[in-house]
């Protein structure tokens, strides 16, 4: 009987026990001050545009290069310069060039020298030809050597047009007027044939290229207006499809679309990052929902949102993404249009926090 009574008390204090820690652990999360959160109800958006990223640049640029090998002895631009066309940028030594040079004008000279003779040969046996005083075997020869050396003082002097065209390449010319962009060089080094010298490009003219994939490239169409976001000033400026490559067999499946902007009260250079919103042409247009890319959270490879239950705490819903549409991404799953979620918190959410949602 003792035993019995032992075992009821034991039991009774057993649950008193729990009993109290429960009533700890609710009162703790009770007494958790609430988070201060910002939610937002999505609505159904009519989808009509398809996202790529994208990078601005020059309409017009180079970069220039060399087909000789030889030390840099001078440098007359640096990065930020505005050049003129036809300037000397860059001049590489051309000790060799100018003793291949001497050697062809020499050549050269002695190829006129015995092209003049053989042409006074040739115009006397054409009198005496003419005349019957020489034979046909004469006159024969003396053409073909006549022939022979009209043919060397030729190709004597397109040996010095190869010297010339050789000299190009050790004096470095801007192509065109502009700034430059990028210097890779410095006084004393070697170049190499291909080797980037210099970059130029022209100012103020400025177009966005971007890799569309093979799935979506149906959707571009040439001609057609887009929106360009800029990701750096947040700036949307207006561009045109200006040209859609037929061919990714060397891109990865990956075609390359160029956009004309628009830059006018842009600040814009190239480089820059951007996003470009194409009108579809597909029949793709469906109702979507679009939800910020700031409330998504990302845990491995899942990614949720927090919305709130009716207590006023945070519940975190694991969600299916797909297409992104400026700095926004859709929603495929796990959110439907009308229900809130959280965009922002002024502390650490977790799951069953409490809730203090601001209007």
């Amino acid at each position: 009987m003792n035993t019995k009574l032992y075992i009821i008390g034991l039991l009774g204090a057993t649950s008193l026990f729990f009993s109290c820690g429960d009533s700890q652990v609710k009162n703790s999360t009770e007494n958790t001050a609430p988070v201060n959160v910002t939610v937002n109800t999505p609505t159904e958006s009519d989808q009509s545009f398809i996202t790529f990223s994208g990078k601005v640049e020059a309409v017009e640029n180079a970069t220039l290069s060399t087909r000789n090998m030889g030390y840099v002895t001078q440098i007359n631009a640096k990065v930020g310069d505005k050049v003129k066309k036809g300037e000397l940028l860059i001049a590489i030594n051309n000790a060799d060039l100018q003793a291949k040079r001497a050697q062809v004008n020499a050549g050269i000279t002695e190829a006129q020298a015995a092209f003049n003779n053989a042409r006074k040969d040739y115009e006397r046996y054409q009198a005496l030809f003419s005349k019957n005083s020489a034979t046909q075997k004469e006159m024969d020869d003396i053409t073909s050597r006549y022939e022979m050396a009209k043919a060397r003082l030729e190709a004597a002097k397109q040996q010095k047009n190869e010297i010339n065209a050789q000299f190009a390449y050790s004096n470095i010319t801007a192509p065109f007027s502009g700034v430059v962009t990028d210097k890779n060089v410095e006084v004393g080094d070697m170049t190499n044939p291909g080797m980037p010298l210099l970059s130029l490009q022209v100012p103020g003219n400025f177009e966005v290229r971007a890799s569309v994939p093979e799935s979506e490239i149906a959707s571009v169409e040439q001609g057609k207006k887009v929106d360009v976001l800029i990701k750096s000033s947040g700036e949307t400026l207006e561009g045109v499809v200006s040209e859609i490559s037929t061919s990714a067999s060397n891109s990865g499946g990956q075609y390359t679309v160029k956009i004309a902007l628009d830059q006018n009260h842009a600040e814009i250079y190239s480089g820059m990052y951007a996003s470009i919103q194409f009108p579809t042409t597909a029949g793709d247009k469906r109702e979507m929902i679009l939800i910020p890319e700031t409330a998504i959270i990302n845990r491995g490879d899942l990614q949720g949102i927090y919305t709130p239950s009716e207590q006023n705490t945070a519940i975190l819903r694991w969600v299916r993404l797909g297409r992104k549409v400026g700095n926004k991404v859709e929603v495929l799953s796990g959110l439907s249009a009308g229900e809130s979620y959280i965009t922002s918190a002024e502390g650490k959410l977790y799951n069953g926090a409490n809730l203090s949602i601001q209007q």
